[in-house]
């Protein structure tokens, strides 16, 4: 995998995260390679797995979800069923932006967006209480995103 990750496919990447729409021909310009051999690299970097996907990444505060709250999860059980039960649970609740398992003194780390405080209580009131297995939450309200980053870094 690491002979995939030399100096211009790395630029490859750099480049598609910064814009995944940027053409081909562009992008050829900007590594230095003719369009062919970048459309290979591109490929080869698919087919290997490095890249998994395009997507549009939309703007929480324009659609206004503004309000970021961390929920730390006990569980009641946490056998293999449990944790499958919950996690196939938690991936059906949209405003749940990530979740983590966590080793340490709680089981999950949740990132929920919603509209307001109001709309929070009630994504946890009637989803995120009700997942299977859950004991305790610990939720604390983000002020201010200092840093937020969408993609690895190269």
């Amino acid at each position: 995998m690491t002979d995939l990750l030399d100096p211009i496919n790395r630029r490859i990447l750099a480049e598609l995260v910064a814009n995944a729409r940027i053409p081909v021909t562009e992008l050829a310009r900007k590594v230095g390679l003719s369009k062919t051999p970048v459309a290979l690299r591109i490929r080869q970097l698919e087919e290997a797995g490095l890249i998994t996907g395009y997507r549009a990444i939309l703007s929480p505060v324009r659609l206004g979800l503004t309000h970021v709250t961390y929920v730390e999860m006990r569980l009641s059980d946490t056998r293999h069923k449990a944790l499958e039960a919950f996690n196939a649970a938690i991936r059906l609740i949209p405003e749940v932006e990530e979740c983590y398992m966590i080793a340490g003194g709680f089981d999950y780390l949740l990132k929920v967006r919603s509209r307001d405080m109001a709309d929070y209580r009630r994504i946890m009131a009637e989803k995120l209480s009700a997942l299977p297995h859950v004991a305790s939450t610990s939720s604390y309200v983000a002020m201010e995103a200092v840093v937020e980053q969408g993609g690895a870094i190269l």
